[in-house]
């Protein structure tokens, strides 16, 4: 696998002014965006942007001023912050995917060497650190995507204004992501505006893979005995049809309860249609084993070699929770190996 970095044009977009604190710094930093067009930094918050009122899922949320103090909880919110130039100060620390400090490298790559923020527990835990985000003293909270219940959002937003996802949990796509916290932090035209740049992006990268286009596909994992498919309200899924796939009927048609994701019984994985499969894997290892146990063999697209196991805990977690940072970091790695599995499908 290639080494993943942010494309130069796109890092500087999103970079801003990677040393800032708080909600940022005026100063102008010269670089390109997307578009090979001079950027001028990141611009402060707008403050006629306040009082705002954010309506989400577990109620509605007031933030009276432009916040100063922002912490994230989520495997993603800290993502949008530092795209829009606002450091956190905290955001969750990542045991899964993050380096030895347990950070994510795409966020290592936009704070450089800026001191880093007060790294909370770990937010695949079940227990959500109350105390210790209290003692940031933070202005507002943003868990846009999370899983937080009814009762965690009402503790949070004791402490401070808290804005959670719009519709349902673990559920917001990177581009809602990106505008909801735009509007928490005063910025939305500076989100719109990143969001319509990314976009961009992957349209004009995604050219470069015309294989890709209506290749339809079904995204799973293997959960203990069990094989889990992703439904449609899936953000991982979601980018997949960013890329110009489309979600296997076979999912949807077969999917029970409202979650993200539901469970088909190994032996009926051959029932399992699509030109593509992608499945994600701690590592390579897991991936290969997947592939030679006899029930997922008989997976279609897995039989036809148009299989593509996303592998190793920083690219899962890249394509997992996709935003504005990790989708170039890993975009190199993710086009060309989905290409090859839709034509290992279209050729065989």
């Amino acid at each position: 696998m290639s080494s993943r970095r942010l494309p130069t044009s796109l890092l500087v977009l999103l970079l801003g002014a990677a040393a800032l604190t708080g909600c940022g710094s005026d100063d102008d930093s010269p670089g390109d965006s997307p578009g090979d067009n001079a950027g001028t930094g990141t611009p402060p918050a707008d403050g006629d942007a306040f009082p705002v009122t954010i309506d989400h899922a577990l109620g509605s949320t007031t933030i009276d001023e432009a916040p100063e103090r922002v912490v994230t909880w989520g495997p993603s919110n800290q993502d949008a912050a530092l795209a829009l130039g606002v450091t956190p100060v905290a955001m969750p620390f990542f045991d899964y995917g993050g380096d030895d400090e347990g950070v994510l490298p795409w966020v290592r790559e936009t704070l450089g060497d800026a001191e880093l923020p007060t790294l909370l527990p770990n937010a695949a835990g079940e227990e959500i650190p109350y105390e210790a985000i209290a003692e940031e003293q933070p202005d507002v909270i943003l868990a846009v995507y999370s899983g937080i219940t009814q009762e965690e959002y009402d503790t949070l937003s004791a402490i401070a204004p808290t804005v959670a996802y719009p519709d349902a949990p673990w559920s917001t796509p990177w581009q809602q992501q990106t505008t909801v916290i735009g509007q928490a932090l005063g910025r939305e035209a500076e989100a719109e505006q990143l969001v319509a740049e990314t976009e961009d992006y992957l349209a004009t990268r995604t050219d470069e893979f015309p294989e890709l286009a209506g290749a339809t596909f079904a995204y799973g994992a293997e959960d203990g005995a069990q094989l889990a498919l992703y439904t449609s309200d899936d953000v991982r899924v979601r980018l997949l049809t960013d890329l110009g796939m489309t979600q296997a009927p076979y999912v949807d048609e077969h999917a029970e309860g409202d979650g993200v994701y539901y469970y088909v019984s190994p032996e009926l994985a051959g029932d399992v249609e699509s030109d593509v499969f992608v499945a994600w894997f701690n590592d390579q290892a897991a991936a290969d084993a997947f592939a030679a146990n006899p029930a997922y063999a008989q997976i279609p697209a897995v039989a036809a070699g148009a299989f593509a196991p996303i592998a190793g805990e920083d690219y899962v977690t890249a394509s997992s929770a996709p935003t504005v940072l990790s989708i170039p970091w890993m975009l190199d790695d993710y086009l060309p190996q989905l290409a090859a599995a839709a034509s290992a499908r279209a050729g065989e």
